[in-house]
Formats: C-alpha cells, structure tokens, sequence
C-alpha cells in the first residue's frame, strides 16, 4: 500500500507546457467573463486568493451509492458525469474506442482522437505507472493503464490529454489540457453497473486531476467535499473555502491515499479495547469497512446496546444487518436514539477524534428497516484494512491538504453550496457499484513486485 511520492521537476513541468500549448494552441487562457461578485452566505475565503474551482455534487449514500460532478472536457466541451474518489488516483472516463462493458449509450461517451494519445515515453505515462515504469515495445507506442479493484471490478484503457473548462470562483474560465484515462474495456462483476461516465481520482497521487492543476500554479493542492445527508452537497479544489476552526491529522507522506495515525475505538464514550486502527478515508467507498476483527467487535457491541430495545433482526437486501421496529422507520431520525456514538481517537495528535454518530453509521431502506452501514471489509476483500466511506463523512466538511500532509473535517452545513444560492436536491439516478479502492491497498499485493497498472494493447 505504502507508494513513494515522486516529486515534479520544473524541467518536465516546462516539457509538459510546451507539448500541450503546440497541440493545445491558445487553450491556456482566461475568458474575459466579468468575476462573480455575490458575497458568501455560508462559508467565506479565508484569504485573498480566487484559485480555487467549486463543483456541486450530486448523489446519496442510498439508494445510489454515489456522489459525482459534472465535467466539460473537449473543444467543443461535452459534459460526463464523474464519481468522486479520494481513493483512486488516475480519473478516467468510459470512452469509444470501441467500448466494452460499458454503461452508457454511445452518444453519452468520450469519443477520442488520435491526436491526443499520450505517448510512452511522455512523463505523464510515467506517472501514470508510477511505480513501475511504462512497458512499451516502443517510445512512440500509446501509453495504456489497466486498474483493478478489491470488488474484483477492472477498467482498461489508454492515457490522453485534452482539454478541460473549468470555472474558478471569481467567475474566469480556463481551458486547460489534462491527462487522463479513456476506458474502453469495463469489468465489474457486482450487482450494480457504474453510473457515472468515469471516476475523478482525487488521491494524492501525481497522476490525480488536483496534481495537474497545481503543477500548473493555478491552485493548492488542496481539496474538500462536503456531502449531505438529503443527498448532494459540493467538492472544491484550491483553498479558498477551507474554515478556520477544523480538527487536524497528519496522514502519511508514505502513501498516495489518504491514511490515518493509529486511533483507538471508543463506544459509547468508553474503550472497546481495540487500538491501533489505521484508516483509509475515501469518498469512493459508499460506506464503512472494518477489517474482521475490528467488525466483529463493534457489532458485537452495537448488539448488546440494543437489548432490550423494540427492535428484532430481519433480512433485507439492502446490506447484510438490518433491524425493525414495531413500524417501519422513515428516516434514521427515527432510529438512532435506539443507538450509541462510535468515537474513533487518534494518536500523535491533540486529542482529534472523528465521532460517528448512530446518523454517520446507519440508513433506513425503502422497506423502513434500519441497516448498519458499517460493513466487513475483510469478506469485502480488503483485508484488515479500514475505510472511512461517504456514509460516515456526511454532515461533514473534509478537506484533503496535500500540501501539509495533512487532513482536517467539521460539521457543516452541506445543504447549501457556499454561495449565494440553493440547487436541485432530489437527484434520481441508478444505483452505484463501489470502485472506490484500489486493489493495491488489498495486504495481499503488498510488497508484491506487480503493478496494479498493467498493459495491454488497443490501438486507436
């Protein structure tokens, strides 16, 4: 799991600007649209700077399984639809190259040009591989990625660069040429197909969209989402919008996800006895995953609360533990009093805790059933590792600050965007299979001296 950062260097940032202003003549450039002058009603820039890129997110934790944002990427634009993952690196959209496996009609996918396939031996491609270096018969062959996933899920594809129009804050549109994957081959053996038109990677990593745009000086490398409970919320990039206030955690500088210091597992405000539990947060992921152990644990103790509480087992095909009351449930308002807090302490820091209230734990199915939103990571595939999900992030502004290793969250409003404003909240799309961890996080390929991204030929 652990990955080396590699550091950018000015001379293959320059190599990198120069090849895309030849192909991607007068992209870099700011629209002459006047800056957007509305005062915040929410939350306000802490500091001077208007860098920062603001997206409205839509999704819920269920029905869909998602939360996504909407890009413009090509001249002219199209807009895809991309589930947000602070769990991968490299954003890929489904594309027809042709396509197989893939979830959208025809008209809905990214249709490449052969003009803009990033070579071999391109930088770009070997951050994409990074660790491992590109395996190509020659320089000039076109650079190709396959990602697996711990649900056994896989996308191949090749590597492009083209242009994405993005808005800043204060209003100014760019057009700037960015790398990332076109899928032309899509394997996902869960229940659900991914609704999204792609992924946007939003791990540290050098390959993640957020990377590029700093090598371009153009934002920190800093991001943030706040998601909401009734479905929605928004994700920025950049800075801006980051409150003053926030709990802080250092994550490690040894991994491009998003890991935690050890913490210790509290119920109820007291000790569980179990320590040491490092985590993954991860927007990819719809829930929360403990490893064996750690499940077995908490749930053991979640059932002995509810002795004695109006609530019995039954089956329900939304997740694997449910409960029902004398009446079927209409929100988790009406059944987290039955409940307890689960308070997750860190060490090496100045007493942060992330506390999951019975909210930040549980859904109420379309049947009226309360499930426990905490599921078993292990049987999952991820082995003893431990992911934060969407479930447990709601309500929560999370920001990602790649610059301090660092990451931060506090309570929110995630209703409204952080300007002036509301927007559309009840969002019917189909359900979302899980993509959100890499399988190179899975304790089996640690140490392994394969890559997750490996090669095979399409030529476009």
């Amino acid at each position: 799991m652990d990955v080396k950062k590699s550091k950018a260097t000015v001379a293959l940032m320059m190599m990198f600007m120069m090849l895309f202003l030849v192909n991607f003549p007068g992209c870099f450039s700011a629209a002459s649209q006047q800056p957007n002058n509305k005062k915040s009603t929410h939350l306000k820039p802490h500091n001077g700077f208007h860098s920062s890129f603001l997206f409205p997110v839509t999704g819920n934790v269920y029905p869909l399984g998602y939360y996504s944002i909407s890009l413009s990427i090509g001249n002219p634009p199209k807009v895809f639809e991309f589930d947000i993952d602070t769990g991968s690196d490299l954003t890929w959209v489904q594309c027809d190259a042709p396509c197989t496996g893939c979830t959208k009609p025809i008209d809905h996918l990214y249709k490449p040009q052969k003009h803009i396939l990033v070579s071999c031996e391109h930088p770009s491609c070997g951050v994409v591989h990074f660790p491992e270096s590109p395996h190509c018969e020659k320089p000039d062959d076109q650079c190709d990625f396959e990602i697996d996933y711990v649900d056994h899920g896989s996308v191949l594809g090749v590597v492009v660069a083209d242009v994405f129009s993005l808005i800043f804050m204060n209003g100014s549109l760019i057009h700037l040429p960015l790398t990332f994957g076109c899928a032309y081959d899509l394997k996902n053996p869960g229940p659900y197909d991914p609704p999204a038109a792609g992924v946007l990677g939003l791990s540290n990593g050098k390959a993640s969209i957020l990377s590029q745009l700093r090598s371009f000086d153009l934002t920190r490398n800093v991001l943030g989402h706040c998601l909401s409970g009734k479905g929605g919320g928004f994700l920025f990039l950049g800075d801006d919008l980051v409150p003053s206030g926030m709990s802080w955690m250092p994550v490690s500088a040894n991994s491009k996800h998003y890991l935690s210091s050890p913490a210790e597992v509290f119920f109820d405000g007291k000790p569980t006895g179990i320590k040491d539990l490092k985590v993954v947060f991860d927007s990819g992921s719809s829930y929360t995953y403990f490893g064996f152990q750690v499940y077995e644990g908490v749930l053991t103790l979640v059932r002995k609360g509810l002795t004695k509480k109006p609530l019995d087992t039954v089956q329900d095909k939304a997740l694997p533990i449910c409960w029902k009351g004398t009446k079927p449930f209409k929100s988790v308002h009406d059944v987290k009093n039955y409940f307890s807090t689960l308070t997750l302490k860190f060490k090496d820091t100045q007493n942060i805790q992330l506390e999951l209230q019975p909210e930040a734990y549980l859904i109420v199915t379309e049947d009226g059933n309360a499930c426990f939103g905490i599921l078993n990571g292990t049987e999952a595939g991820l082995g003893d590792l431990n992911v934060i999900g969407d479930i447990s992030l709601i309500g929560k502004m999370v920001v990602y600050d790649n610059e301090k290793q660092r990451i931060g969250w506090i309570s929110a409003d995630c209703n409204r965007l952080p300007l002036d404003g509301n927007y559309k909240e009840d969002i019917q799309q189909p359900y979302a299979a899980n993509f959100g961890i890499l399988e190179e996080n899975h304790p089996k390929t640690q140490g392994s001296s394969e890559s997750n991204v490996r090669v095979r030929n399409r030529e476009l």
